[in-house]
């Protein structure tokens, strides 16, 4: 269908939105701006392709367009849905791996050379409506080559909490670094005019990143969360800039292929062809898979050298020295939220570059990967959702909500973390998990549990935490139920990441819901009818000293009794044994504080903590955080059992009789210790209480069989 742009622009009520068909033919877009001409219908492709124009009137969200509302229909807005509605599924396939660079070559060869158009919008089809309530704006600003599809491993998954807008630079398009800053920043003034409470996110890739400080830069007023990968600061001294006189003076047609530019703008090809391959696969399948990828990759080198000709690419190295010296020249004035995200042996080329920028930038957090290229968001195994998500940089407000702006783990985190990081870990401690129903029978397993909350459980806290992981796992695998943990602060003031670590034990807490343990937090959880894990030991027990395994620490303190009353929360106690079968300790607190070195730099690290139970006398409420020096011992098992529900619904006596509630509370305590009594009783009855027994089975019926254990 053909369209006169001289018309459209001529209509009274948009006289400055240009239509055009979608620059990729093979591909179709669902409008992202809603900024329709009357009369004028949606194009064949499902979509529109929005010319950079700055809006004349405002528009409804996004998501109720999508949602069916009518488009250009005023303010009006699609029925928020309750909370329970807005929620992701646990353990929800949000489509990571499911793309390959096969589709973002398909991209790059739809995409014509030149149609003549300036840099503009657009949103991805893949990318969906979000299925979060008040989803942030994500906008992309890709490298120097400009497509604006090299998200698209990311579409998926990014496209259910964000609404998802990405940047095109056509090929032989000349606007210079301050006109598309200047296209950029008129978009976000738009999109904060209409929605001022939400934040808006901007990944920056490349290029792209020096172009994301800037707009932060020129907007300290609004609400923005940067995203920086491998940006490219650094530029004005790469080595293609020293030899950018001579290229000048090449014949500008010229197709030009340069290992170092293919590298830029490709990624490394190795990284690249492992995206999607299956794990399932034998060795042999799987060499022969990664070969055929390796081998399907080699078009796009062609493609792109015929694409990135010789003018092009001195426009392009011209470009990037020009917004290299426009960022670091701004660097200090950058108030937004950084996440900078840093990879390659060299550390951001030149080396140290991502130290530099740190130490630039006031609110900075980093994660650094090691083994991976400058093409990050291109290759395998690297999800830019869950590193998000780990750093807790995922907010709907102008504040970070612990509660509220938690995201469900998806299958693809669960599979990484539990059946490749952790793997190992689980098969050490091969958990067994034992439950009680309401009769007071013991059965394997969780049928004991309830399957909605409220839940509290409260139980027993191992040396080091070490049963946190297990537990977590083993209700994600069974119940496909999240358990909210009130964790120490120390998981979430950020003052002790380091520039080299990937994601840390930190993310992990965060990403499986872990909040700071508070009243107010527990008190929005019950709200939420969420499972919420309560270790009334703390970190007492978590890092008791020599002798005092399995010996509870509990304060005098009744209040999440009060509290679990007041929401009519089920509450479970458990234990849970296993610690002694692992870990010996050799150096506990008492003797560390005894050394003048180490009791001050333990006195300097809690400085910063607020004590969390100062009113508690005595070693209950001693909280010092510590690392006691501990040995391994040949490992055994551990082991859970879930007590019987104590069912605190109707019990509003509970909420003024302090002497009732104080039963309630040693009922709880009482039953803890009761479960950890009979567990170190039972598990000498489990055949399988020896690691080398439960390897030879393993190895009889396969790694992922369920080790059996005693018969309660």
């Amino acid at each position: 269908m053909h369209f006169n742009r001289s018309a459209l622009s001529s209509l009274p009520f948009f006289p400055s939105l240009l239509c055009s068909p979608p620059f990729f033919p093979s591909m179709s877009y669902v409008p992202h701006t809603i900024l329709r001409p009357f009369g004028v219908k949606p194009f064949a492709g499902g979509g529109y392709l929005r010319r950079h124009a700055r809006p004349c009137v405002r528009r409804a969200s996004s998501v109720g367009a999508t949602n069916g509302n009518e488009l250009g229909g005023g303010n009006k807005r699609r029925r928020k849905r309750p909370a329970e509605e807005s929620r992701l599924e646990v353990l929800y396939d949000d489509g990571f791996g499911s793309v390959t660079v096969k589709d973002y070559r398909e991209a790059v060869r739809a995409m014509p050379r030149d149609d003549g158009g300036p840099p503009r919008w657009f949103c991805p089809v893949e990318c969906g409506r979000p299925e979060v309530d008040r989803a942030p704006l994500l906008l992309f600003l890709s490298g120097i080559e400009g497509v604006g599809m090299e998200l698209i491993l990311h579409h998926k998954s990014l496209g259910k909490v964000f609404e998802v807008c990405c940047f095109h630079i056509p090929v032989n398009d000349r606007t210079p670094f301050e006109g598309l800053l200047q296209i950029v920043e008129e978009y976000v003034k738009h999109e904060d005019a209409l929605s001022p409470s939400r934040p808006i996110y901007i990944i920056g890739d490349s290029f792209g990143g020096c172009l994301a400080i800037s707009v932060a830069v020129c907007n300290p007023e609004i609400d923005l969360v940067l995203t920086l990968v491998n940006p490219a600061t650094s530029s004005a001294k790469a080595s293609l800039q020293a030899v950018l006189p001579l290229l000048e003076a090449v014949a500008a047609n010229l197709p030009f292929i340069h290992p170092h530019l293919l590298k830029y703008s490709m990624g490394n090809p190795l990284n690249m062809a492992m995206v999607s391959l299956e794990n399932s696969l034998s060795p042999q399948e799987t060499l022969q898979e990664f070969s055929n990828k390796l081998t399907s990759m080699l078009p796009l080198v062609s493609e792109l050298g015929d694409i990135i000709q010789m003018g092009t690419l001195v426009w392009k190295l011209k470009l990037l020295k020009s917004g290299a010296n426009y960022a670091n020249s701004q660097l200090h004035m950058v108030q937004a939220e950084v996440l900078l995200l840093a990879s390659g042996i060299e550390n951001l080329p030149p080396s140290g570059e991502a130290d530099r920028l740190v130490k630039s930038l006031k609110n900075c957090k980093v994660r650094y990967f090691r083994n991976r290229g400058d093409r990050l968001l291109m290759e395998d195994g690297f999800n830019l959702l869950t590193v998000i998500k780990g750093v807790k940089m995922y907010r709907r407000g102008r504040q970070w909500d612990c509660v509220n702006d938690f995201l469900s783990p998806t299958l693809s985190e669960f599979n990484r973390t539990f059946g490749e990081d952790f793997k190992l870990f689980h098969q050490l401690l091969s958990p067994a998990m034992l439950s009680t129903t309401q009769n007071g029978k013991i059965v394997h397993g969780l049928d004991g549990v309830p399957d909605k909350g409220p839940v509290l459980f409260v139980g027993y806290h191992q040396l080091l935490a070490m049963e946190w992981a297990a537990l977590i796992e083993g209700f994600l695998r069974e119940k496909k139920t999240v358990i909210r943990t009130g964790a120490h602060q120390v998981f979430f003031a950020g003052n002790y990441e380091t520039l080299r670590q990937e994601l840390s034990l930190f993310d992990f807490v965060s990403m499986y819901g872990a909040v700071p343990v508070s009243p107010i937090n527990t008190y929005k959880l019950f709200e939420r009818n969420e499972f919420v894990l309560l270790y009334p030991g703390g970190v007492r027990e978590a890092l008791h000293r020599k002798g005092e395994t399995y010996k509870l620490f509990w304060p005098d303190q009744t209040e999440f009794v009060r509290m679990a009353a007041r929401f009519g929360v089920t509450v479970i106690p458990f234990g849970c044994v296993g610690e002694d079968d692992f870990l010996e300790i050799v150096v506990d607190y008492n003797d560390q504080k005894n050394i003048p070195y180490i009791r001050d730099e333990i006195k300097s690290f809690n400085r910063d903590f607020t004590r969390l139970r100062d009113t508690v006398k005595g070693e209950d409420g001693n909280q010092v955080l510590h690392l006691p020096v501990v040995l391994p011992k040949l490992p055994g098992r551990l082991y859970f059992l879930f007590g019987r529900p104590i069912e605190m619904e109707g019990m509003d006596n509970v909420l003024t009789d302090r002497k009732k509630a104080n039963q309630v509370y040693f009922q709880i305590e009482s039953e803890v210790e009761n479960a950890m009594s009979y567990l170190k009783r039972k598990r000498n009855e489990d055949p399988y209480r020896s690691i080398a027994r439960r390897v030879l089975y393993q190895a009889t019926w396969g790694p992922s069989a369920q080790v059996p254990t005693f018969e309660p």
